[in-house]
This record gives structure tokens, C-alpha cells and sequence, in this order.
């Protein structure tokens, strides 16, 4: 006869089961929460960026306003209507003849239309508005590549912020193996206290700046949530197989023509000379005349006695008004609007210099970069020998420790200024691109194509508020 009760040899393997659950889900959700990269949250600015959502309202705001101003040169029809009671108390009359009525009601309609056949002033509105629409859509774009470019230096930020993080927990790391071995040969008698207070003191200063670096590093992440608005745990990393080379094309001159035909801070500036051309033209006009068409049809009636039926007329016509003498008003307005053209066209050579002047120094930063990135290299490899040459010297006794922490505080910072310099090209060449008006997501994708390098995780202190590395070097000094 089979029982139904389980077995005893079930049991473990249901509470195996229950055990590893968990481990499975957090394994699931862990594969599957993938690191952001610079495509993605570029994306997301687009569309959350609180500074471009309202350049996109006001942009969509400059458009109806073309329509409003278009709206005078279309036919206009009104409509209205009254209904009067009258109350007469005192009358009158004529003898031999009876007395009209005291209460009269009412009613009256009209409709009208009209149709502009010559309106100077509203059709230059119109073109004003028009210019205006341009405008601003160069306004628009100045603002999404700005909030790219704010983005991809927050991203790139965030990254320098880490690889300098890197270094510095190595270089603790190293330190706290010298200050530990300094220890053992004083215990042994072979050096001096001194020699451990000085290990010890570069130790507490190797580790305050590794904890000023992870604040860094946290700061840089709430940037890249502020322009975003979404928090990411974890982004990708730069590959270490970057190509550093001088930008495309070679020549600074053709980044300037570039600028000039696309920065759209510059073109936005050349539409607001022909916003304020536009303007003096719509002073002037006010000296013509305007010629409208018009229509109307009028419906009375009343409840008079001894009147029958209704009354109604319509009339059909063309109408001239002519401005002959408005106190000077015309006059100063096209005083004041030239001067307006005079200021706008001042201010937009102001932005072609300018702009000039910002594409040729990223031009010249991303060219140094290049030959500043290779020299960090170059130094990183010189300061690694220095390190090598001067522990070799510590150990046969003709250096001091002190000369062992000198080299490796120098072999790190050098580390740490390669990774720095890195960035530096990448962002200039960013900004370099951006100054020339070709940033957009196609750019991006291709810098997004140099992200192979892993991950980087925002790391936040525990609830205890204790360093998020290994707590190192807590040994007491001997005395």
C-alpha cells in the first residue's frame, strides 16, 4: 500500500529549493538590469530634459502666433443680434386719432463680413511671424545640442571621476602595504619610528583622497539625474583601445566654414536681424492705405401696433482708409525699429565672433589633447620605472622611504592624469562638434561605439555611513 505522505528525503529539496529561490530571482534581475550607455541617456534627455521640453513649448507657442497674425488677411464675419423693450409713460396725442401703444418689444439681427483686399501692416506681421518661426526653430536646436552636450559631459565625468577613484584605491592599497611592511621592520628593529610615521602619515593622506574622489564620483551621477530625470545605478565604461586622434577634418578653417553654415546660435542670430528687418518694414507700412471688402445684412422687427411685417436691408461695398497725420507716431516708430535692426545686426556679428572664436580654441584643445594624451602615457610608463628603481634602492638601503612613497604618490597622480586627459579629448571633441553645429544623435553614436570597457556602478557608503572599500591600515602605530 503506497502512503501519500511525502517522504523524508523530499523535504531537504523542497527547502533547497526555497533556499536558492531567491538567489535565482537576484540573479534574473541582475542580468537583467544592464548598464546605461551614452546613446540611451542621451535619449532619455531628449525627452525629459526639463529646459528642452519648455524651448519645445515656446517654439510651439511661436507657431500659433503666425497663425494669429495670418488670421487678419482672412475673411472675418461677425454676427449680432439685440431684443429692446420700451416703456413709454407719458404720450401725446392727436385728436380724432387713436393712441399708440405704450409697451414695444423689439428685435434686431446684423450680420457682417469683411475681407482685407490691401493690408500692408498685416501682411508684413505675417512675415514678421514667419521669421520668427525660423528663429526660434534655430533656438530649439541650440538648445537640444546644448543639453547633448551637457549630458555627454556629465556621462564623460562620471567615468574620469571613476578611473581616478581607481587610482587613488590603488594607490592606498600600495601605501598601506608600505606602511605594513614598514611596521614589521621596525618591530624587527631594522628602521627607525620615523620612517613609519612618515609611511603612516601618506596613508592617511592617500585614503583622504580616495574618499574625496568617491564623493566625487557620487556628485557626478546626481548631474547626469538632474539633466535626465531618471537615476541610473550603472553606466558603461570607456574601452581602453581609444583611438586619440586629431579631428576630421584637419584643417581649423573648415571647422569655421562648418560653424558659420550650422551652429545654430549663429543662424538664430542671423534670423533675428531679418525679425528686426521685418519690423521697420511693418512701421512703414503704416503710412499706406488699407482696402477692405465688406458685406452686411440687417433683420429688424417690432410688435408695434398698426406696423405689419419686418424690415430688412444688405449692402455690399469696398472700403479705403487712408493714415494722413498720426502726431509723429509713424515716424518715431520707424526711428526706433532701425535702431533695433542697427542693434540686432551688431549683436549677430557678436555671435559669429564669438563662435569663431570658440571653434578655433576646441580646435586647438583637441589637437593638444592628442599630443597631451601620448606624454601621460609616456609618463605613466617613466614614473612605473622611477617606482621600480626606487624600491630596488630601498631594499639594498641607499633610499629611504620616503623616497618609496614620493615615487608611488608620483606613479599614481600620473595614472590618474592619463585617465583625466583621456576625457579631456573626448570631451573638447564633443564640444568641438558641438560649437560647429553638427552634434546630434549620429555623433553620439559614434562616440557610444567606444564604450566596451565594462561598467561603472554608483557606490553609496552604507547606512552606518562607512567607506564602501576595505577598511585598511587600522593597525595602531607603534610607539
Amino acid at each position: 500500500m503506497t502512503s501519500s505522505r511525502p517522504s523524508r528525503c523530499s523535504r531537504p529539496s523542497r527547502v533547497l529549493r526555497r533556499a536558492l529561490l531567491p538567489m535565482m530571482v537576484a540573479t534574473i534581475m541582475s542580468t537583467s538590469a544592464q548598464a546605461a550607455d551614452l546613446l540611451t541617456i542621451a535619449n532619455d534627455a531628449l525627452m525629459n530634459n526639463a529646459e528642452l521640453a519648455s524651448a519645445r513649448s515656446l517654439t510651439r507657442s511661436t507657431e500659433a502666433g503666425r497663425d494669429v497674425e495670418g488670421a487678419d488677411l482672412l475673411p472675418q464675419v461677425t454676427a449680432s443680434g439685440n431684443l429692446t423693450h420700451n416703456r413709454q409713460y407719458e404720450a401725446q396725442s392727436i385728436p380724432g386719432q387713436p393712441q399708440g401703444d405704450d409697451n414695444v418689444n423689439r428685435v434686431g439681427v446684423t450680420l457682417e463680413a469683411t475681407q482685407a483686399l490691401f493690408n500692408a501692416i498685416a501682411t508684413r506681421q505675417v512675415e514678421r511671424s514667419a521669421r520668427q518661426v525660423d528663429q526660434q526653430l534655430y533656438q530649439l536646436a541650440a538648445t537640444e545640442q546644448g543639453v547633448l552636450i551637457s549630458v555627454s559631459t556629465a556621462y564623460f565625468e562620471i567615468l574620469r571621476a571613476h578611473e581616478v577613484l581607481e587610482a587613488r584605491r590603488a594607490q592606498e592599497r600600495a601605501i598601506n602595504r608600505q606602511l605594513e611592511q614598514a611596521r614589521e621592520q621596525f618591530e624587527v628593529g631594522l628602521i627607525a619610528i620615523t620612517e613609519v610615521e612618515e609611511a603612516k602619515a601618506a596613508f592617511d593622506q592617500a585614503r583622504a583622497v580616495r574618499i574625496a574622489a568617491e564623493s566625487d564620483l557620487q556628485v557626478r551621477f546626481e548631474v547626469l539625474e538632474r539633466l535626465t530625470g531618471q537615476r541610473y545605478e550603472s553606466i558603461d565604461a570607456l574601452g581602453e583601445e581609444l583611438t586619440i586622434a586629431p579631428p576630421m577634418p584637419l584643417k581649423r578653417s573648415a571647422w569655421v566654414e562648418l560653424a558659420m553654415q550650422n551652429n545654430p546660435r549663429v543662424l538664430a542670430s542671423q534670423a533675428g536681424v531679418e525679425v528686426s528687418r521685418s519690423a521697420v518694414e511693418i512701421a512703414r507700412a503704416g503710412r499706406l492705405p488699407q482696402v477692405n471688402a465688406f458685406a452686411s445684412y440687417n433683420y429688424a422687427d417690432s410688435d408695434a401696433d398698426r406696423i405689419d411685417g419686418h424690415d430688412s436691408s444688405s449692402q455690399v461695398g469696398v472700403g479705403v482708409s487712408m493714415p494722413l497725420y498720426t502726431g509723429g507716431r509713424t515716424s518715431a516708430s520707424v526711428r526706433q525699429n532701425t535702431y533695433l535692426l542697427e542693434a540686432s545686426q551688431y549683436d549677430f556679428e557678436d555671435q559669429r565672433r564669438s563662435t569663431i572664436q570658440d571653434v578655433r580654441s576646441s580646435y586647438t584643445r583637441v589637437t593638444n589633447d592628442v599630443a597631451t594624451v601620448e606624454a601621460r602615457a609616456q609618463a605613466v610608463v617613466s614614473n612605473q620605472s622611477a617606482l621600480d628603481a626606487t624600491r630596488a634602492g630601498y631594499e639594498v638601503g641607499t633610499r629611504n622611504i620616503v623616497d618609496v612613497l614620493n615615487a608611488e604618490q608620483n606613479l599614481y597622480n600620473a595614472i590618474a592624469e592619463l585617465a583625466s586627459a583621456r576625457y579631456d579629448y573626448v570631451i573638447n571633441l564633443l564640444t568641438l562638434r558641438q560649437r560647429a553645429g553638427t552634434l546630434d544623435e549620429e555623433a553620439l553614436a559614434e562616440i557610444n561605439a567606444w564604450l566596451d570597457g565594462g561598467s561603472v556602478d554608483l557606490q553609496l557608503p552604507d547606512a552606518a555611513g562607512n567607506d564602501p572599500v576595505m577598511n585598511i591600515g587600522e593597525r595602531p602605530t607603534p610607539q
